[in-house]
């Protein structure tokens, strides 16, 4: 019964967003080193990291080309295996020009092994014929606390090396243990098809709404606790409760949220989904103290927690396009938004202060709402004859 729901294919798959995770968390504690021992300042902090956005945006797009004429397990699987020595790279980086193009190869092949290891999710799930990606990104989120706690801990005690190699060497036996167990999924796109922008607003539509969930859920995890901390008067360790709060309901629904798309249909699991999300954000914007700001942020990561995923199944079951091409498009586009949004965000707060932008971060739900009907895509049909043809890798 376990091997009927939890097969070695999802079980890979799953351990790819792990790993992913587990790699981007891994970073987050080296930042204040990385910028010590290149002597950057905050500016140039700010271009290195921006650095690391623009190698996944550029990146993305070719994966996708890629798993659409190769299918998502090899693709996949080559970006990994560069991924997993990025951060030693940018640990052993001697300059800041050397520091720059790592910080480009590390968000790039991140950021396309990503569009692969969604794509595998989406080819594994057609295979099952039950929804598993909210489960899949549950593991991404609980790989990123995983590395920021280890990585926080390690880094302490000892050094920036070690622990970049001791990444690196874990990175390497995990992929080890997951390689053959990946789905083999076949290509969706002949050698002599020419590749191109798809023509259909479909991919598109779905990337506003990957966008508009995921500028909402990257102004909390940069702003929240800054919000309760000069607005509402937290201490630190209450601050610090807006972060922690909003990722632990948002991971908790991503491991309920293949339950509940299944029971009651992804057109409506994105209809309440938004409208929790939007109450939320509401809430937290209007508080006037931060035990109901916290609340709010709390509330709202339930929402958020499943319309990114939902978004991502639905652009790898586009009728008439590739996996690979739908999926790049809408990676993009959502994750675009993480990155441009946050300068933006402060600019205008600092203006305005955090509070008007909650309240009006959380109406970009009513569009998330509006396109919900696209959200159809990601419904499993029952038919075997549905399912894509896929072998054990």
């Amino acid at each position: 019964m376990a091997a009927a729901f939890f097969p070695p294919a999802r079980a890979a798959v799953s351990g790819m967003f792990l790993l992913n995770g587990f790699m981007v968390g891994s970073w987050a504690p080296k930042i204040p080193e990385f910028a010590a021992r290149l002597e950057l300042s905050e500016s140039a902090l700010g271009l290195m990291i921006l650095l690391f956005g623009i190698g996944s945006m550029l990146f993305m797009p070719v994966c996708g080309a890629l798993i659409a004429r190769l299918g998502s397990t090899r693709p996949g699987k080559w970006m990994a295996f560069g991924a997993m020595p990025a951060l030693l790279w940018v640990t052993v980086a001697p300059n800041v020009i050397v520091a720059g193009f790592t910080m480009v190869m590390l968000g790039g092949l991140i950021g396309a092994m990503d569009v692969a290891m969604n794509a595998n999710a989406v080819s594994v799930e057609k295979s099952m014929r039950r929804a598993i990606m909210s489960s899949c990104h549950g593991f991404w989120s609980l790989g990123g606390v995983l590395g920021a706690v280890s990585g926080g801990f390690a880094l302490q005690n000892f050094g920036a090396l070690p622990h970049a190699i001791a990444i690196t060497v874990f990175g390497f036996a995990v992929l080890a243990l997951l390689w053959r167990h990946m789905l083999e999924d076949r290509p969706q796109a002949s050698q002599k098809e020419p590749l191109r922008l798809p023509r259909s607003i479909l991919p598109w539509a779905l990337g506003i709404m990957a966008l508009f969930s995921m500028i909402p859920e990257g102004a909390v995890l940069d702003w929240g606790a800054l919000y309760l901390r000069q607005e509402l008067g937290a201490d630190v360790f209450t601050s610090g409760l807006a972060f922690g709060l909003f990722s632990a309901t948002m991971a908790t629904m991503r491991f309920a949220g293949d339950f509940v798309r299944d029971r009651f249909g992804p057109v409506a699991t994105v209809r309440v989904s938004a409208a929790i999300a939007a109450i939320g954000l509401m809430i937290a914007g209007l508080a006037d103290s931060a035990p109901m700001a916290i609340a709010g942020f709390a509330f709202s990561g339930i929402g958020i927690a499943n319309l990114v995923p939902i978004a991502f199944s639905a652009a790898g079951n586009l009728p008439g396009m590739a996996p690979g091409i739908g999926l790049s498009v809408v990676t993009f586009m959502g994750y675009s938004g993480i990155l441009a949004a946050p300068s933006g965000i402060g600019f205008v707060a600092e203006h305005t202060g955090f509070a008007p932008v909650f309240i009006a971060l959380s109406l970009m739900f009513t569009v998330v709402l509006a396109l919900s009907p696209l959200a159809r895509h990601a419904a499993h049909q029952p038919s075997p004859c549905n399912a894509a043809p896929v072998t054990a890798g």
